[in-house]
């Protein structure tokens, strides 16, 4: 074999030593350079596509609105119209690709609210978010068939009816507690906890989101803590000292992480078994425990009356929006039915 030839055969003379040397870190080189002009420019690109917003700078000493709260005392915001940026927040839930639950309980003649109910949501609720409507009833025949946008989907989940409404109420909690555990928590990240004789009026979307949130009593919401209508009997599970309390929260819209309403209702339903064991009945059953639950167990975000209004309150100058309305109806024609 020729001394200018390798063990392969290949002729190495072509080229001294050096030349190899040079010649292979100009190719490496080349090489790293194709590469990160490859991530720099396709792929930053493409980053850049989906993130870059424009929108107008938050204003440190300019609050966006000066005339109700928008913080509490431990550190939750109070959600109010002008307060956020929809386009902002709706980027950060794409991107974690969030599936929301919306339970509602349509047990007796109460299954009439569900067509408006349906529809209005379809408008209004989590526009541009999968939706899965968890739909508790004990007439599954009779829940109505609603055009659905992509990514939304109805869920029937059949339960018996009680005599008394109250209990009806009161059994929310347990169902919301096994489902939670069961099902829920496998197939959506947050939950929203609703009742069904309500539509929806304008835009309810992932504002609301947070590990636990309440909504503020329409009733309640300018009032003094004497005047909410919490538990006050001490035999009660619900009671709350007249001295304590932070708001009186509604029980028609509540929710969170599945996690954390499974621990909420977890714990109102015990709540509630040990009074009917003891012969009581907090004053507005599941409100009640509710009301007692969130006063030692902060929520993290608060909605404010937009989210929960009856306009036989009228329309205050604070309420920029009415986004979740409660529908007139014969509360003796159908409740017991």
């Amino acid at each position: 074999m020729d001394k200018h030839q390798g063990k392969t055969g290949v002729v190495k003379g072509y080229f001294p030593k050096s030349h190899l040397h040079v010649m292979g870190f100009s190719t490496l080189l080349c090489f790293s350079f194709g590469y990160l002009w490859y991530v720099f420019s396709g792929t930053s690109s493409k980053v850049s596509d989906t993130t870059r917003m424009i929108y107008t700078k938050p204003q440190i000493l300019k609050p966006p609105r000066c005339d109700v709260l928008m913080m509490t005392p431990w550190f939750a915001p109070i959600v109010w119209e002008g307060t956020y940026n929809s386009e902002i927040l709706n980027e950060q839930f794409r991107q974690r690709n969030v599936t929301v639950g919306l339970t509602v309980f349509a047990i007796k003649k109460y299954v009439v609210f569900l067509k408006t109910f349906l529809e209005t949501a379809e408008t209004y609720f989590m526009v541009g978010h999968r939706v899965n409507y968890y739909i508790f009833t004990d007439r599954p025949e009779e829940v109505p068939k609603v055009a659905l946008k992509e990514g939304r989907n109805v869920v029937v989940l059949q339960v018996q009816n009680y005599p008394r409404w109250q209990e009806i109420s009161m059994r929310r909690m347990e169902m919301l507690s096994y489902f939670s555990q069961q099902r829920f928590i496998n197939e959506v990240s947050y939950l929203v906890c609703v009742d069904v004789d309500m539509r929806f009026n304008d835009q309810v979307g992932v504002e609301i989101l947070s590990d636990l949130f309440g909504t503020l009593h329409p009733g309640f919401y300018a009032a003094e803590r004497r005047s909410f209508t919490y538990e006050r009997r001490p035999a009660s599970q619900a009671y709350v000292p007249s001295d304590e309390g932070d708001f009186y929260y509604m029980g028609s819209i509540f929710g969170g992480t599945v996690m954390e309403v499974y621990k909420l209702t977890k714990k109102c339903h015990e709540a509630i078994m040990v009074d009917k064991a003891n012969g009581i009945e907090a004053i507005w059953q599941e409100e009640s425990h509710l009301n007692k639950y969130f006063l030692y167990h902060k929520p993290t975000k608060i909605l404010s009356p937009e989210y929960m209004w009856d306009d036989n309150l009228g329309r205050p100058e604070i309420l920029k929006k009415r986004r979740f309305l409660a529908v007139p109806k014969n509360h003796a024609a159908i409740r017991n039915k």
